[in-house]
């Protein structure tokens, strides 16, 4: 029997192959197309496409074990409805959802929304599931934000001032991995459980302001909480959904935090072995990334 990783190419599921390859089992992991596909040794392509019912049923024969994480993307929600109901009928009851940090909380946010749904169907199917809820990941603002912080010195991600206990997504898939593996290689199903991944502390705006300062040796401004703006200057780069999708969660973000507990730090920490990472640490790790 097999694991089936889905989002295999994405910001979680490439480290969680890496982690996955060397391990002595049998790692599938899903692709449109297996010919193009660059994965680690011994990590097999499958053919699959999330809305395509016909490709999704061989994807899943002879699967074990499902890692199942869906991209922020209007079909969310009916992708992950119809890759669970495809898995119970092939009788796969150990699975490892990839949800999202107060995801029963934030109801009016679209991929929140979808998420707590799908932790909804996997409680009413009675699936012996781990459900990973990751706050948002400190690798956003790598991806997003190099040109304002090392121009002219500004933090434009409207976080508020309420806290958001961002985590690196290489916890993310560390934690992700060991979860899969305890599953996979268990002789019984194991209780379902939920876990809050998180950094060790409560970022803010200008906190995170003031560590980008710091290493960058120069003063970094954070430029402040308007969200409509930020979904204006989204939409020119991403769908209008997205974008307004992205400040209806940065409303929450400033409304009622995204706040780790010391609860979930200890059990972070129990999970890797090790204190998880901490945004300075994330961030001068970037920026030698970037000054080479």
């Amino acid at each position: 029997m097999a694991i089936l990783v889905t989002g295999a190419t994405g910001t979680v599921g490439a480290p969680l192959l890496r982690h996955l390859s060397d391990q002595g089992v049998e790692v599938r992991a899903l692709t449109r197309d297996p010919a193009k596909a660059l994965f680690p040794d011994g990590v097999v392509p499958v053919a699959g496409d999330l809305l395509d019912v016909v490709s999704m049923r061989a994807a899943l024969t002879g699967v074990r074990t499902l890692f199942l994480l869906n991209a922020v993307v209007p079909q969310e929600l009916t992708q992950s409805m119809l890759t669970l109901n495809l898995a119970h009928e092939a009788g796969i009851q150990r699975v490892v959802y990839l949800s999202v940090f107060n995801s029963d909380l934030c109801t009016n946010v679209p991929h929140f929304a979808a998420k707590h749904t799908i932790e909804r169907m996997i409680e009413q199917y009675d699936m012996a599931a781990t459900i990973l809820r990751p706050n948002c990941f400190m690798q956003n603002d790598a991806a997003f934000f190099k040109d304002a912080l090392m121009g002219p010195g500004l933090y434009p991600f409207p976080i508020g001032d309420r806290g958001v206990s961002m985590v690196d997504v290489g916890d993310i898939a560390e934690i992700a991995a060991g979860a899969l593996l305890q599953r996979e290689r268990s002789d019984a199903l194991l209780p379902r459980e939920v876990i809050n991944l998180v950094g060790p502390e409560a970022l803010t705006g200008a906190s995170v302001a003031g560590i980008w300062s710091t290493l960058l040796n120069k003063p970094v401004h954070y430029t402040g909480g308007d969200t409509t703006a930020f979904e204006q200057r989204l939409a020119h780069h991403a769908p209008s959904w997205m974008a307004m999708d992205m400040r209806l969660m940065l409303n929450r973000f400033q409304s009622d935090g995204m706040r780790g507990t010391a609860h979930d730090v200890e059990q972070m920490t129990r999970l890797l072995g090790r204190a998880p990472r901490s945004y300075a640490e994330f961030a001068a790790a970037t920026l030698t990334h970037w000054q080479r």
